[in-house]
């Protein structure tokens, strides 16, 4: 993922984010699967995947912080 992609998830709600997150899981889950059964070539998807769900979760976290943060304040 790119650094314009990041800054474009970031401006995401944490419904939307939440939705990508899913999304990414489902894809890492039949890329596990293809992989197991010998019918993925590239296996760098597997990576990206975990890395793309990883940077969701942190947009995630971030965003539940800045909100706890101004609605305790």
């Amino acid at each position: 993922m790119k650094k314009n992609d990041l800054r474009a998830m970031r401006d995401l709600t944490i419904a939307e984010l939440e939705t990508k997150a899913r999304e990414t899981k489902e894809e890492l889950f039949n890329l596990r699967f293809s992989l197991r059964t010998g019918h993925l070539s590239d296996f760098s998807k597997v990576k990206a995947a975990r890395r793309t769900f990883a940077q969701i979760q942190t947009a995630i976290s971030e965003k539940r912080i800045v909100e706890a943060r101004n609605g305790a304040a």
